[in-house]
């Protein structure tokens, strides 16, 4: 059985020095690739580098996460054309320019969107925040629709505002997925109508989560995507330890059962939809 994590975070353990047994751990338990996603300006560069030192089986993305918007957002998404290779103005980009580090560029933009869960209780605080989360979106959308390549989108407490957002910014939702998918069925329709994508992390396995499997089913095999968001949302049976990319087995076990195939054919399923998706 062969997977990809579509959603890690990787730079915790390459800063505690973990990350060669992490990645051996990967490999041993069938991975054969998988996609770190930048949520900061701190994290980009460093997934690059990781990207270069682990071609083929490490790739990465780079977007400022809504819970990293702050005042400055501007300044900060500024900078991600870089990545692509860009040393224009988001407003100057046409054709952009080659630099040596574009041979290692991200396979998509993100993880960018909305959070209303973390926004401070007051209001007037929490507002403008939301407000600054919107524009920062609206930024990287435009620039994802510029390059041409997949968003990973963030939405927790504003999906519809999140489809609005993407509906509004002419980006293909071919190349849209919402990661963490936790949303129902309903919800699941509305990206499949459109052509976007769900992925699902260990949250599929809790038992509490009739909802998100339910919406797993409806989206499909054919269109299923899986991810850890490692360190986080450990999958049963290691839930309450962290989660490591080598626990997307676990998911895939699970899911291979919700959808009554073999593990084989959820393997075969879910790899080719994020390699077709990510271009990896």
């Amino acid at each position: 059985m062969t997977l990809v994590d579509t959603h890690t975070h990787l730079e915790s353990f390459a800063r505690r020095g973990e990350l060669p047994a992490i990645l051996q751990r990967a490999r041993a338990a069938g991975l054969e690739a998988l996609v770190t996603i930048g949520t900061d300006t701190d994290d980009w560069a460093l997934y690059r580098d990781l990207a270069r030192e682990h071609a083929g089986f490490v790739h990465y993305t780079a977007g400022l996460h809504p819970c990293s918007v702050g005042e400055d957002w501007a300044a900060r998404v500024a900078q991600l054309a870089g990545f692509w290779g860009g040393v224009r103005p988001l407003d100057a980009l046409g054709s952009l320019p080659t630099r040596p580090e574009a041979a290692f560029h991200p396979v998509a933009l993100g993880e960018c969107g909305l959070d209303r869960f973390h926004l401070p209780k007051d209001a007037a605080e929490a507002a403008r925040i939301f407000d600054w989360q919107q524009a920062a979106f609206a930024t990287q959308l435009q620039l994802a629709k510029k390059l041409g390549c997949p968003v990973v989108v963030h939405s927790r407490g504003a999906f519809a505002e999140c489809v609005a957002m993407v509906d509004a910014s002419g980006v293909e939702w071919g190349k849209v997925v919402f990661h963490c998918f936790t949303e129902e069925p309903a919800e699941m329709a509305e990206l499949t109508r459109r052509g976007g994508y769900g992925s699902f992390t260990g949250i599929i396995t809790y038992k509490t989560a009739e909802a998100v499997r339910a919406a797993a089913k409806a989206q499909g095999l054919d269109r299923l995507m899986i991810e850890t968001d490692a360190p986080y949302l450990t999958p049963m049976p290691h839930r309450g330890k962290p989660n490591e990319p080598a626990y997307l087995r676990h998911t895939a076990e699970f899911c291979a059962g919700l959808f009554g195939v073999s593990q084989e054919r959820l393997a075969e399923a879910t790899t080719a939809n994020a390699k077709r998706f990510f271009q990896v």
